[in-house]
């Protein structure tokens, strides 16, 4: 479940906000303040933030260079009523994604926030030849299909995916997916080589360098 925070001092928006919002499937929190929304953003990250302009305290340009100095790629988008070319453009140039003025429809405004999350989950995939992996919604595509993997699976896979075409020892993957503290058999990364290379399918992108590691690489003819 996507989670929105809304960001404004007016409690019929608000109001308005939390039950929409929620009725379309999001988790939704609100904050009447700059200070209260940096506090809640921080304790629980969102996925997106409808922004006041006109905010008591902090106003609502300072919230948002805040927003965007602690997660750059976080949607922050802009509800508010002052509606010149002047407020838009200092808006953008702090790093808002949209801007809605009041007063707005509640349809435009869940089109728009849908749109931003889509957008952030596009630029979050991650991609190596036919196979794509999105950290976000913990899917993983071969193709056009979708392959389902269990937790430590889509991990041993994010970490490949992550650094294609580098070479990974067996002590790397162990750290990177089992953790430091893991003390049980070794050959528990083959395993799940083996389980990966099964569900992704052929062509095969992990390859095995005898004595090295695995690294994620398209096997070159011949090969």
């Amino acid at each position: 479940m996507k989670r929105i925070l809304v960001i404004d001092d007016d409690p019929s928006i608000t109001s308005l906000l939390r039950r929409g919002l929620s009725y379309e499937g999001f988790q939704v929190s609100t904050a009447p303040s700059g200070e209260e929304g940096l506090r809640l953003a921080r304790e629980t990250p969102p996925d997106l933030v409808v922004l006041d302009l006109m905010l008591p305290g902090l106003d609502g340009l300072e919230v948002l260079r805040r927003l965007r100095s602690a997660d750059p790629q976080l949607p922050v988008l802009m509800l508010t009523a002052r509606d010149t070319a002047e407020d838009q453009i200092q808006a953008f140039g702090f790093g808002a994604e949209d801007y809605v003025v009041k007063p707005f429809r509640f349809e435009v405004l869940l089109a728009r926030i849908q749109a931003r999350l889509r957008q952030r989950q596009a630029r979050s995939e991650l991609r190596y030849a036919d196979l794509r992996l999105n950290p976000e919604s913990h899917q993983v595509f071969r193709g056009s299909r979708e392959v389902v993997l269990t937790g430590l699976e889509f991990r041993l896979l994010h970490t490949f995916m992550r650094q294609p075409e580098r070479v990974l020892s067996k002590s790397f993957l162990l750290d990177a997916v089992w953790g430091s503290d893991f003390f049980g058999d070794t050959n528990i990364v083959e395993v799940y080589i083996k389980q990966l290379r099964q569900k992704l399918g052929e062509p095969r992108l992990i390859q095995t360098l005898r004595g090295v590691g695995y690294v994620l690489r398209e096997k070159s003819p011949g090969r």
